[in-house]
């Protein structure tokens, strides 16, 4: 059986499932995992998430029993009223009585799941589990929360996830597709791939850049891919065009500039603004860091507009997405772009859990002759990044290195 095929057959096993079945498992499985202790629940993690975890579960009526952490620093202390324990001395007092729930799961984070998770089982924990079992239980407090929602809502979509598991133009692009929707579905985080070489938007066995590149940059952040592009295009290419909405990332993207090279610098141009599908103003939450995002909360304003509109008649030959989860949007007012100037589109695709099959659709309804693939430039899910690839620019076909 050649390595298509039975990619495609393990994709119609992991779909194979009763939808209903599927939606009792996420509702009891965190019951079962932790039986008796359910109620008795320590905090792996004072970090974001567990503060996320620590306020729903007490929307829920749930009060945990205290945050255990490695931090030496936060031992003693009160996170969100709650107190910080070490770990060891954690595990001392609630190791035989408590569920221990890890909640460190983030971009770069250095590990996998399975490590964190036997560490607190080797510091003698008897009961450990991962956030998604409580995420699933109480969906209406947690999710969706980037690619982690309802496993149901897979099954529920399986033509369209069908569909995609057909565009992709090599086999560690369908292996990944498989390994993501895996996840998605059972918990499996030991089965998605390492990160592959290179960075992100970059990976050099699906993108060469071009002397005269022209890049647009949609989420532009602190300049992150900015500088990542200096230095693999080594100063070599045509324009780069930065959108950055957040007024802290901003200002650090706009210092960045200002520290290049007169030359280069003149063909750096950036804007404070939103990639979107129409003239708009938009909410926005304005984290300063890599997170911050539109938010009809936020307590900020921002521009939005159409990259049809605001580039007008110039043509980027590569375009990155990486705007918290507007991508489909902000696709969507750049399909005149598309069309005309056929670049390469690098966009994240982890930022919910439907784009990893509806965003290579959006793509492939209006994109002629291009191939798709799929590479991880971080562990667990992070930094997925989907790529779509005019045939004229395909690189011959390599195997993805390891970071």
């Amino acid at each position: 059986m050649k390595a298509h095929d039975s990619m495609e057959q393990e994709l119609e096993e992991i779909l194979a499932r009763d939808v209903d079945d599927v939606r009792r498992e996420e509702s009891e499985i965190f019951d079962q995992l932790t039986g008796e202790k359910r109620s008795k629940l320590v905090l792996c993690g004072a970090g974001g998430l567990g503060r996320k975890m620590l306020a729903g579960l007490r929307h829920v009526g749930i009060e945990a029993l205290c945050f255990a952490d490695n931090n030496p620093a936060l031992a003693g202390r009160t996170v969100e009223g709650l107190q910080v324990v070490g770990a060891p001395a954690a595990v001392e007092k609630f190791g035989r009585e408590a569920a221990f729930v890890v909640t460190v799961w983030g971009a770069h984070s250095g590990d996998r799941l399975a490590e964190r998770k036997a560490h607190w089982q080797a510091l003698g924990c008897e009961k450990v589990i991962s956030f998604m079992p409580l995420f699933w239980k109480f969906p209406q407090e947690f999710l969706p929360h980037y690619s982690c929602d309802l496993p149901h809502r897979v099954f529920a979509h399986a033509d369209f996830v069908r569909k995609a598991g057909q565009l992709w133009a090599d086999d560690a692009s369908r292996a990944e597709f498989n390994a993501q929707v895996r996840w998605r579905t059972q918990l499996d985080f030991d089965q998605l791939p390492d990160p592959v070489s290179g960075p992100a938007y970059f990976s050099p066995d699906v993108v060469r850049l071009q002397a005269d590149e022209r890049f647009l940059d949609c989420g532009a952040f602190d300049g992150d891919t900015l500088r990542d592009f200096l230095r693999e295009s080594e100063g070599r290419f045509g324009k780069y065009w930065a959108l950055e909405p957040d007024p802290a990332n901003f200002e650090k993207l706009r210092a960045l500039v200002a520290s290049v090279a007169e030359p280069v610098k003149e063909r750096i141009e950036v804007f404070p603004i939103a990639a979107s599908n129409r003239k708009q103003t938009l909410r926005f939450a304005a984290a300063g860091s890599a997170s911050s995002a539109l938010d009809a909360t936020g307590d900020l304003e921002v521009q939005g507009e159409r990259l049809d509109v605001l580039l007008g008649n110039a043509s980027p030959t590569f375009i990155k997405m990486d705007i918290e989860g507007v991508e489909p949007e902000a696709l969507e007012g750049c399909a005149g772009l598309l069309a005309r100037a056929r670049p390469i589109v690098a966009v994240s695709a982890y930022h919910l859990q439907e784009h990893l099959w509806e965003l290579p659709l959006q793509l492939a309804a209006t994109l002629r002759d291009y191939r798709f693939y799929l590479r991880p430039h971080d562990l667990e899910g992070w930094d997925l990044v989907l790529y779509a690839v005019p045939s004229e620019r395909c690189v011959p076909d390599s195997e993805p290195a390891v970071a």
